[in-house]
């Protein structure tokens, strides 16, 4: 058997694996343009699915709590796990309060990235591209307060919109990562 007839299945798996990949960015940039186009229904969602991991998280740290070799342990861990499970459920009785507050945490979030980008962009300010730090703490900035100075107001638009123009750029540099790969298998085939 030579090495060519090996490789052939091989390149026909990549082949078929980034077209997946091609049809999946697609799709996540089609979703991110639904989610801008309804952006309180994509909140909403990211509302139900944040409920969903805390409920999960809540369960993880019941369980972990009977591992826990010392009673303080114990009782940290049911504690952390009936707040995940109180936080959880009532993000999913109170979806518009839940919606709410998801807006509130990330404008303090972004504040606190800000803040962060600020310490960072002046602690390497002699080094090269420290500027860029610094616009991102501005921009960021800008951001936190916007969205604080309209909350709840902004309630209804802000995290789904964020999550559409997120989506629609991890689709984006799928897509070109996969275009970008196929040229390449396309070359040495």
């Amino acid at each position: 058997m030579s090495a060519t007839s090996g490789a052939r299945p091989m390149a026909t798996s990549v082949k078929r694996s980034l077209g997946w990949s091609i049809a999946l960015s697609v799709l996540l940039i089609v979703a991110g343009i639904l989610a801008i186009a309804s952006p309180l229904a994509a909140g909403f969602a990211v509302n139900i699915f944040v409920a969903w991991l805390l409920l999960f998280s809540g369960c993880v740290h019941l369980v972990f709590a009977w591992y826990r070799p010392t009673a303080g342990g114990l009782v940290w861990e049911v504690l952390v796990a009936i707040l995940y499970g109180f936080i959880g459920v009532y993000l999913l009785t109170h979806p518009v309060r839940g919606l709410e507050s998801l807006t509130l945490a990330l404008a303090i979030y972004l504040l606190i990235e800000a803040i962060l980008e600020f310490v960072l962009g002046f602690t390497l300010r002699p080094f090269p591209g420290s500027g860029w730090l610094l616009l991102d703490g501005i921009i960021t900035l800008i951001l936190a307060v916007m969205i604080w100075r309209t909350w709840p107001s902004s309630t209804g638009f802000v995290i789904g919109t964020l999550v559409g123009i997120s989506m629609i750029f991890s689709g984006t540099s799928r897509l070109a990562l996969s275009l970008a790969a196929r040229s390449v298998v396309a070359k040495t085939a």
